[in-house]
C-alpha cells in the first residue's frame, strides 16, 4: 500500500471537528471518469500534480461531502492512497446515518473498461482495509463491517447509490470476494482488542528468531540477555522486532531492504529469492503477522537464498496468466522456457530480441 497523507484542513467537515468510534468501513468509488487523485486531493505535494481547475475537496465547498481517503493515480500514473481526513472523524459520505459509524474512502473511476487500472486500485483498496481492520480491531466478515455503498443503502444507513458494484461485476469482483481478500491479507485472523500489550522491552535468547523453541531466557536487562548468550555457543539476543543485536556475527543472517511503492511480499521474494512463493519466509523472519507492507519500511531478507534471486540472463517459465500489459498469456508461452533479457522493479522482459519480447510481472515468472 502506497499511503499518504494530505488532511482536507479547510473543507467545513474537517472543521465541523466531530468525531466517531469506527465500527465499520464504507467503500466507494466516484462514478466520474477520472482517476487521477489531483482531482479531488489537493493543493499538489509535488506528486499530485496541479488541478488545472482547482476543483479538489480541500476548500469550502457548495455542497456538504468529504471522505477519509482516496486511491487513484499519481501524476506519474503510480496509484497510491491518500488519507484526506482523521480515520476517526465524523466524515460526509454516505448521506444517512452510517456518518455516525463507517470510515471511507473513495476509489477513483476510470473508464471502467481498463482492467490492469481496476486490479491495482482494487488490490490497494483491500491493503487500505486490512490496514483498517488491524487499526481498530475489526474482523473483515462481521455483518456490516466492510460494506459498499450500495450496501449502506439496503440497510438504510446510506444514500442510494450503486457503487462500488456496477465497477466490480464488470471484472469478477463483488464486496463478498472483497471482504475475504482482505481476511486473506491479515493471515485469515483478526487482532484481538482484548490481548494485553506487553510491557517494557524484553531481549530473548535464541538460536535463531524463527527457532522460538530455544529459547533460554528473556529479559528485561540487556546485560542479563548478553550474559545468557556468552554462556551458550551459538545462541543470539533479539530485540522484540526480531533483530540479531549480539552478538554482532548474528547480523550476517539476513540483508536488509526497503520497500519502495508498488512492491508486495510476493514480488520481493520473486526478486531478491528467485521465487515469489517463499515470501512466507519473509514474513516469518520479519514477525509479520499479515502481507501488509509500506514504502519506506525496512525487511530482512535471508542471505543465503540470495543466489538464487533473478537476474538477466536466467531461464524462467510464465506463470501468470497476463502480460504486464493486462493481455492474456497463450497457453504455449506457458508451456516453453524463456531467457530474462531486462528487469524492471516490478516486471521482467522475456525473450528479447529473438523470443517473446514481452514484459510480464516479475511474480508472474519462475526460475529454473
Amino acid at each position: 500500500m502506497n499511503l499518504n497523507k494530505l488532511i482536507f484542513t479547510e473543507n467545513a467537515c474537517y472543521k465541523a471537528g466531530r468525531k466517531i468510534k469506527v465500527k465499520g468501513i464504507m467503500v466507494h468509488s466516484t462514478g466520474a471518469n477520472n482517476p487521477y487523485l489531483k482531482r479531488y486531493v489537493g493543493p499538489d505535494d509535488g506528486k499530485l500534480g496541479k488541478n488545472r481547475y482547482n476543483n479538489h475537496w480541500n476548500q469550502p465547498m457548495d455542497r456538504q461531502v468529504c471522505v477519509h481517503g482516496f486511491i487513484g493515480k499519481l501524476q506519474d500514473g503510480t496509484i497510491a492512497t491518500y488519507q484526506t481526513l482523521p480515520w476517526d472523524h465524523r466524515g460526509w459520505h454516505a448521506g444517512g446515518a452510517a456518518n455516525n459509524t463507517h470510515t471511507s474512502f473513495e476509489i477513483c473511476e476510470d473508464g471502467l473498461s481498463d482492467r490492469s487500472y481496476f486490479d491495482k486500485v482494487y488490490k490497494e483498496a483491500t491493503e487500505l482495509c486490512a490496514y483498517l481492520c488491524e487499526l481498530y480491531h475489526l474482523n473483515p466478515l462481521a455483518d456490516g463491517v466492510i460494506i459498499g455503498h450500495y450496501e449502506g443503502h439496503q440497510r438504510g444507513i446510506a444514500s442510494n447509490h450503486g457503487d462500488p458494484r456496477h465497477w466490480f461485476s464488470k471484472f469478477e469482483k463483488s464486496m463478498d470476494t472483497f471482504r475475504q481478500d482482505v481476511k486473506r491479507l491479515m493471515g485469515g485472523g483478526v487482532l484481538d482488542p482484548k490481548l494485553p500489550k506487553s510491557e517494557g522491552i524484553l531481549y530473548r535468547v535464541r538460536k535463531s528468531w524463527q527457532d522460538k523453541k530455544s529459547q533460554i531466557g528473556a529479559y528485561k536487562v540487556l546485560a542479563n540477555a548478553k550474559r545468557k548468550a556468552d554462556e551458550n555457543s551459538g545462541y543470539f539476543v533479539f530485540d522484540e522486532s526480531g533483530n540479531a543485536i549480539y552478538p554482532e556475527k548474528a547480523a550476517a543472517e539476513h540483508s536488509t531492504y526497503t520497500i519502495v511503492s508498488g512492491d508486495s511480499l510476493w514480488r520481493i521474494a520473486a526478486r531478491l529469492l528467485g521465487d515469489g512463493r517463499r515470501y512466507p519466509e519473509i514474513k516469518k523472519l520479519n514477525g509479520l503477522t499479515s502481507d501488509i507492507i509500506h514504502a519506506g519500511q525496512k525487511l530482512k531478507i535471508p542471505k543465503a537464498a540470495v543466489s538464487s534471486a533473478l537476474k538477466v540472463g536466467d531461464m524462467v517459465k510464465v506463470t501468470a496468466s497476463r502480460y504486464a500489459t493486462g493481455e492474456t498469456v497463450p497457453e504455449w508461452v506457458k508451456e516453453r522456457t524463456h531467457k530474462v533479457s531486462q528487469i524492471e522493479k516490478d516486471k521482467v522482459l522475456l525473450g528479447w530480441p529473438d523470443g517473446i519480447a514481452s514484459w510480464l510481472p516479475i511474480d508472474g515468472v519462475k526460475k529454473i
